[in-house]
């Protein structure tokens, strides 16, 4: 066996919701990180007293309880892990994994058993539910009764309110009431927040930016205590989840940030962060409401009774002692500011301040976002939308939400694409990095003459396409789109003839320039290639056999849309296919058999009608005047553009539009002659009828002589 055993989608309750994490037992402790907040929780091996293994509602789960009176539970097990763990946890910990059972009779009549922060109801036993009294907000006594409220849990969709105990009452000879001595018990470990005793001290009216306001903050062993004109707030240290000092821009501020979860409420508004502006100018002397043994025995040396020095490292150290967390910092990013940590940027119309941490981003102040690099997929470089003096920097999690801080300064680029690079984050558009690092100023607007990551890019593409496509037309000796010693449309279409015809009285030398600079222009402009004519099938030639599965569908399909009232047609093939893997053999080999039998019917048919004539490449005649009609266009189209001008003047003011049967062949005009001969010899009331087809005729001599 190895010396760790991971498991991944474990479950951790917290407050009626179900968060998911990652579990680790080695041989010095047994790690959980949740994947939401990212909080730790660090059990050493030699604080470890008792293990159960329980069958839950997400599978199995463990109840790990250690010396100190902690109990923690982990589910999202299966049933096949246990082998496994109970042999880690006796070669490593020393302690058996008990199996135990939970009563599922559904009694409401049983005991309360106290035992560490836990309320265990049991039968016969046997634990039916278990309440942690962290989650307890308020304890009510009663007449034999005792009523518990609960922390609401906005993650949770549905919560638990409350829950009231019976108590009976004892013997008479008992001095202590049961219901007051139950009542102790829960608040003993509840999370009830009660203002007992002295402050341990004071910082009076801090600028507080979220929620927005000054308050006096009272600190309290076990909470904090904020005190403003308006509202009130209790913090427990228990929701505290991280601890930031950020300076500020102008580096004369300093902004404490504590991380909060489950947030403050404030009405309908949460607020997840806690923010406190300083100024590095303030001063404070300090003096503890303790003595000096109880500072020193509590802290450890962290606090002393009396200290001094600024506000902002006063309350900082204050709540690293009583917190018991550490202080998050940046770290060694620069910005293009000489001494700024941070980044000028706008988040949700609201400007504010990108800290880069050596484990994330958090944004401050409005609103606050904090982005571990864990929990990120990956991140963009994007071109500001209203200009290209900024850019947007886009940052998409695992989980699917996407977070732009735009309006960067595009001076700002290259120091943090370095250190996104440096952290080895995912970055979609990686491409941009080598152009636009080489000078300072990037994204330069377009009136400038300075570098641009997006056209360059552009061009680089077209330059691909253009050789792409140039690579069809590299040799000109092999280009059959352009001969010089014949015409073309390329010469039709640049006006090549009148060059030619005016260097011809010039000489050779002039005659070779024409040709250079028709086949320059014969580069630029491609000639179409003619398109393929498409084979006419025969109606009459047999179709070809179907196989066994479409034989089956077609005496299926009725069977089908019959038992599926209103089923699609792509719906028709996929059930189809469904039922056809469901067929048994000897039924498919019988379709076989008739889709062999169709096939040798089809052979035999086929071979009938070749021997009758069938199957010949010969069109019809009305396929074969079309056809011709078309090549006669191309090729006689050719001769008379290029014979010039001369022609289509005499032939009067008809030159945009010239028919089919003008364009066609010698033979369509010989035929066209012979119909207005026809049409002159006929009275001047057949004339009409057929003046359509005199119009479409070329003129002949005979008429212009008329």
């Amino acid at each position: 066996m190895g010396d760790t055993l991971e498991f991944n989608e474990i479950y951790q309750e917290s407050k009626g919701s179900w968060n998911d994490g990652r579990l680790r037992f080695s041989k010095q402790n047994v790690v959980y990180k949740s994947s939401k907040t990212g909080k730790v929780d660090n059990i050493p091996a030699a604080e470890l007293s008792q293990a159960t293994w329980r069958r839950v509602c997400l599978g199995h789960g463990i109840k790990l309880a250690t010396s100190t009176g902690h109990v923690y539970k982990y589910d999202g097990f299966r049933d096949t892990d246990y082998e496994r763990i109970s042999e880690f946890f006796k070669a490593n910990y020393k302690v058996e994994l008990t199996e135990k059972d939970m009563c599922v009779k559904g009694w409401n009549w049983g005991t309360a058993k106290f035992s560490g922060p836990l309320l265990s109801f049991d039968v016969n036993d046997s634990s039916v539910f278990e309440i942690p009294l962290a989650s307890v907000s308020q304890c009510a006594t009663g007449k034999n009764e005792v009523t518990l409220e609960f922390h609401q849990n906005d993650d949770a969709e549905v919560s638990l309110m409350e829950v009231r105990f019976y108590v009976p009452p004892g013997p008479a000879d008992e001095g202590a009431d049961p219901v007051e001595a139950f009542a102790a018990n829960v608040l003993s470990k509840a999370d009830v927040i009660q203002a007992t005793g002295d402050a341990v001290c004071v910082f009076k009216e801090l600028q507080c930016l979220t929620p927005r306001g000054r308050y006096d903050i009272l600190i309290y062993p076990a909470f904090l205590h904020l005190h403003g004109k308006t509202f009130d707030y209790k913090i427990p240290y228990t929701t505290v989840l991280r601890l930031f000092l950020l300076p500020h821009k102008d580096q004369r501020q300093m902004f404490f940030v504590i991380s909060l979860d489950p947030p403050i409420k404030q009405g309908q508004t949460r607020y997840h962060f806690l923010i406190l502006l300083f100024s590095k100018e303030e001063e404070l002397r300090l003096t503890l409401n303790m003595s000096e043994e109880e500072v020193e025995k509590r802290y450890e040396g962290k606090l002393s009774k009396n200290m001094s020095g600024s506000l902002y490292e006063m309350v900082s150290r204050v709540m690293k002692a009583l917190v018991n967390r550490k202080i998050t910092v940046p770290g060694n990013f620069q910005g293009n500011t000489p001494g700024a940590q941070c980044i000028t940027c706008s988040y949700k119309a609201q400007s504010g301040l990108l800290y880069p941490l050596e484990r994330g981003f958090i944004y401050v102040h409005k609103p606050p976002v904090h982005l571990r690099f864990e929990e990120i997929s990956c991140v963009n470089f994007a071109r500001g939308t209203t200009t290209t003096r900024s850019f947007d920097f886009e940052v998409e999690t695992k989980q699917g939400n996407q977070f732009t801080f735009s309006s960067i300064e595009r001076e700002e680029y290259g120091k943090l694409f370095d250190f996104v690079n440096a952290k080895k984050l995912n970055i979609k558009n990686r491409g941009f990095k080598e152009g636009m690092k080489s000078k300072n100023n990037e994204y330069s607007d377009s009136d400038e003459d300075q570098h641009d990551a997006y056209l360059e890019r552009m061009k680089a593409e077209g330059k691909i396409r253009e050789e792409g496509d140039g690579s069809n037309d590299s040799d000109e000796d092999t280009d059959e789109s352009f001969n010089p010693g014949e015409e073309s449309d390329v010469a039709e279409e640049y006006d090549s003839n009148a060059s030619e015809s005016e260097s011809g009285s010039g000489g050779d030398g002039s005659d070779d320039e024409g040709k250079k600079k028709t086949a320059k222009k014969a580069k630029v402009v491609k000639e179409r290639k003619p398109r393929k004519e498409k084979k006419q099938k025969d109606t009459n030639a047999p179709k070809r056999p179907m196989s066994s599965y479409m034989l089956w569908l077609n005496s299926s399909r009725e069977h089908i849309k019959s038992e599926n009232p209103g089923i699609s047609i792509t719906e028709i093939s996929k059930k189809a296919g469904e039922m056809w893997k469901q067929i048994g053999k000897d039924d498919k080999e019988g379709w076989d058999r008739k889709a062999e039998e169709a096939k040798k019917n089809y052979e035999k048919a086929m071979k009938e009608y070749r021997e009758n004539g069938g199957g010949s490449s010969t069109p019809s005649k009305k396929e074969s005047k079309k056809a011709g009609g078309k090549k006669e266009d191309k090729a006689g189209g050719k001769k008379r553009k290029s014979d010039g001008g001369e022609e289509e003047k005499e032939q009067g003011g008809n030159d945009s539009f010239k028919s089919r049967e003008f364009i066609s062949s010698e033979e369509s005009s010989s035929e066209g002659e012979r119909k207005a001969k026809k049409a002159k010899g006929k009275p001047k009331g057949k004339e009409s009828e057929e003046e359509e087809e005199v119009v479409t005729t070329p003129p002949s001599s005979e008429e212009d002589s008329d």
